[in-house]
Formats: C-alpha cells, structure tokens, sequence
C-alpha cells in the first residue's frame, strides 16, 4: 500500500489556473491513453482538498454526462476543508478537517490493501509530505504554461528526496514521471 498523489500539471508547475480551472488540461489527450485506468484500479481511498472537491461540484452535471455519476469515483473519499461543503448526491465522502496524519489510518484501514490517492491539491499532498506520509509523486506534465495558478506541490524538496523511477511519453502533448519519496534525505520543508 502506497500514499500516492497523481497530478497533472503545465509546463510552469501549475495543476490549475488562478481560478480553478482545468479546462488548459482537457485538450491534452485521453484519459483513457494515459495511465489513469490502471492507476485508479489499484486506489482503495481518496484524499481531497475543498478547492478540487469544489470543482468536482461546478462540474457533477458535466461528469455526469461524460461518466454517467456526478461522482465517479466508487472509493470512499475524505474532504479536508474547514468550510462546510455542498454534498455530491451519492458519493460517499467525509468530511475532515485538521492534521493529515489523524485520518490517515482510518484512509490505510478503508483501502485494505490498496493505495491511497492524494487527488489534489498541492498543499494538501504537501501536508501529506510534512506528516511522512506520501510515498510516492505521479506527475503528467502537459506542453502547455499557465504564466501563474495554483502550484503543483508548495514545498521545497532537495535531492536526494525525490528518486526518478519512470518516465513515460503520451502522446504529443503530455509525459509521465513516477518519483518515490525518501523521507530520511535531506529537504528544506517550505
């Protein structure tokens, strides 16, 4: 079992613009031509920031149409928000709030023997980080630049934390790199 945060960001290190949007991603490539199919197979809980999870409710009716549930995900899933949230009719979701490392254990017993998903955003898996417990960055870097927006991950990380394991080429406009983390390196948390 892994803690994994899966993100795809622009060129500049960005996973949204300054407003939240997504829509410089979708022009990228296929969902299904990456490796989220497989990836998504082997993820037994969800982690969720209130900024990701309230895109997710701008855009139920436009996952609702595209995927059939305004929730795809069939995972339980925890929102870390201090805000109270509108709820996604039939996701099954909690809302949390505080220290990463509180619910994490309930997240490992909910997932069994399957991995975690830091879905977004970058602070959140960078609390993950802090706590030590992201194990491992799947990073899809599209040919585009956004100039400023929300970053991939606000933390500073000195080699030798980060170990490249894999990078991979989809399509023209986007590639893959898997790092794992090594928590006893050196790093200068930011």
């Amino acid at each position: 079992m892994k803690t994994q945060y899966y993100a795809a960001t622009s060129l500049d290190g960005f996973i949204a613009t300054e407003n939240d949007s997504l829509d410089w991603l979708f022009p990228l490539g296929d969902l299904n031509d990456s490796s989220y199919p497989a990836f998504i197979a082997d993820v037994g809980a969800l982690a969720m920031g209130s900024a990701t999870y309230e895109w997710m409710v701008r855009n139920a009716e436009k996952l609702a149409s595209e995927t059939g549930s305004a929730w795809p995900y069939t995972q339980p899933a925890w929102i870390f928000s201090s805000r109270r949230l509108p709820i996604i009719e039939g996701a099954n979701i909690r809302f949390v709030n505080g220290e990463v490392r509180d619910v994490h254990a309930e997240m490992q017993a909910a997932a069994g023997a399957k991995n975690i998903w830091i879905v977004g955003g970058g602070d959140l898996a960078g609390q993950f980080y802090d706590a030590g417990l992201l194990d491992e960055l799947i990073i899809q870097v599209g040919s585009v630049t956004l100039g400023k927006g929300k970053p991939l991950f606000p933390r500073r990380l000195l080699s030798p934390v980060l170990r490249l394991m894999s990078v991979h080429q989809m399509g023209a406009g986007m590639a893959e790199l898997r790092y794992e983390i090594h928590q006893g390196g050196p790093s200068g948390a930011v």
